[in-house]
């Protein structure tokens, strides 16, 4: 318990970097309205590890689809940086991108079929403004941001991404994030599809780099346990709304909403009873 609380920072007097007045997304189908995600505020701080944690259908990937840009919001404000958000143009997305990118659950979709795994990583140094460095310098480059998540460049070159195993791939996203080194990486369930030993490892890599290079993450997932280990702060979410926020260690040993102490009573306890009422 106490290497947990170690991780634990305070950053509340941080600089905001990504925060949400009010932001709603709406879904019509026919007369049929869904509320995804229903007027949810936030407030992500500089370096700092937040979880959103829900169910499948509480809106967490709605919001991380918002928070990239690849859905507008029905209502409501997003401010980047302490100004609001402005994606108006595809020149203003793709500089937004620049500060804001993503790794996902699924690895084998995140990547060009077509594409070697050399381009895959000039493309990320092309974006971080090195397109005209030598070729030597470039290879450098990627051979430490392979280095970083335990692959071999040399080993790598020439090859596709669907030529590598599912940990290898999540490692390849991790060295794409070593290399564009963005202010605010969106891990939607990044280790979910992976081995208990290889999900330690990838854990461990995002921490380092969030610790290099001060960038803030936000984790969407389901496992509360997950949330409560690595977390300064944890937003849950049920039916679109946040129905408790705070530092994690508040949220997770003080639970206030319901839903709450529901997510953290399905956890099974090895030294307890595990208690299957609520399966079926």
């Amino acid at each position: 318990m106490s290497e947990t609380k170690a991780i634990r920072r305070d950053l509340t007097n941080a600089p905001s970097c990504l925060k949400g007045e009010g932001v709603t997304r709406y879904f019509h189908t026919g007369k049929i309205t869904t509320k995804a995600v229903d007027h949810v505020d936030f407030d992500f701080h500089e370096g700092e590890l937040v979880s959103i944690v829900g169910e499948s259908g509480s809106g967490k990937t709605t919001l991380s689809k918002m928070l990239l840009g690849l859905l507008k919001e029905t209502d409501g404000k997003i401010y980047f940086q302490g100004k609001p958000r402005d994606i108006s143009s595809r020149a203003k997305l793709k500089e937004y991108w620049s500060g804001i990118q993503a790794i996902f659950q699924d690895p084998f979709s995140s990547f060009n079929t077509f594409n070697k795994i050399d381009t895959v990583l000039l493309d990320c140094i092309n974006m971080r403004g090195g397109k005209h460095l030598p070729m030597e310098k470039k290879t450098e480059m990627m051979t430490e941001a392979c280095s970083f998540v335990n692959l071999k460049f040399a080993e790598l070159t020439n090859k596709y991404p669907f030529e590598l195993s599912g940990g290898q791939m999540q490692r390849l996203m991790i060295a794409r994030i070593f290399l564009l080194k963005p202010k605010i990486l969106l891990a939607d369930e990044p280790t979910s599809m992976i081995d208990a030993c290889s999900r330690a490892t990838i854990l461990d890599m995002l921490l380092q780099l969030r610790d290099e290079i001060g960038m803030t993450v936000i984790f969407i997932t389901h496992d509360i346990g997950l949330a409560y280990y690595i977390s300064d702060s944890i937003y849950i979410m049920e039916h679109g709304k946040f129905v408790e926020s705070g530092p994690a260690d508040e949220v997770i040993l003080n639970p206030q909403a319901p839903y709450t102490k529901r997510l953290i009573s399905d956890v099974p306890k090895i030294h307890e009873p595990w208690d299957l009422s609520t399966v079926g």
